[in-house]
């Protein structure tokens, strides 16, 4: 195995022009950093393309194919499951499509160095940005995030980011069978989780950049999980 403590996870569908870039710009960090690849079936032979990568980098990339498009949040826990029965110590969430820089995974992994038990990439605390989206879409984004830290008292800025890094005790800690929401409402569930438990959070500002190649997953059915979501998780104990 990797001798590396670091396990970056990447839930793909339909990433085949994006996912050898990925791979190559994760491997090429001054930081060691394993990827784990969880495909969901895609057609486009995004797996292919991963197990042609493994040949080149062994022990440092692997990956699980499951059946069909299962959603973001299942995809996520399989990792995390993965990376406990793997013994990593810090645990990272991110896109495929480079809205997410991979230059951040060190500044995430950093934070959680320094104290931090979920380091946030965030768009919205002090320094945070986006880039390509349109005004509208950015007003949704932000209002969504201060509505989830109305209703559920959350102190992080940037309650739906999909950009992290967990420290294993955290997702040791959370009941990962009992996550309710797959959606966009994942992220927020996961964060609320780990502030209930009493964990650091910290927040770290981040350019988001929208994806240039491949279709965006965002719809208004996972916007409107997020909004209900969000009250039935404040109700619940």
């Amino acid at each position: 195995m990797s001798m590396s403590n670091n396990l970056v996870i990447i839930p793909t569908y339909n990433e085949i022009e994006n996912i050898e870039k990925m791979i190559r710009a994760v491997f090429s960090l001054p930081r060691n950093f394993d990827l784990l690849i969880v495909d969901d079936g895609s057609p486009d032979g995004t797996a292919n393309k991963v197990k042609l990568l493994q040949k080149e980098f062994q022990n440092k990339l692997h990956l699980e194919e499951r059946k069909g498009k299962l959603g973001l949040g299942t995809a996520y826990i399989h990792g995390f499951k993965w990376a406990l029965k793997h013994n990593y110590e810090f645990i990272f969430e991110m896109d495929c499509d480079f809205s997410h820089n991979p230059n951040d995974l060190v500044r995430l992994l950093e934070a959680c160095e320094s104290g931090a038990d979920v380091a946030v990439g965030s768009r919205y605390c002090r320094g945070g940005k986006i880039t390509n989206w349109p005004v509208g879409r950015i007003l949704m984004s932000y209002f969504a995030s201060v509505y989830v830290r109305i209703v559920l008292w959350l102190p992080v800025k940037d309650t739906t980011a999909g950009f992290k890094c967990y420290r294993r005790k955290v997702l040791e800690s959370i009941d990962l069978d009992a996550i309710r929401f797959m959606g966009y409402a994942f992220q927020i569930e996961m964060k609320y989780r780990a502030y209930k438990k009493g964990f650091k959070i910290t927040e770290v500002p981040i350019l988001f950049t929208d994806r240039v190649l491949g279709e965006s997953k965002m719809s208004t059915k996972i916007f409107k999980e997020a909004f209900l979501g969000v009250i039935q998780m404040r109700l619940s104990k």
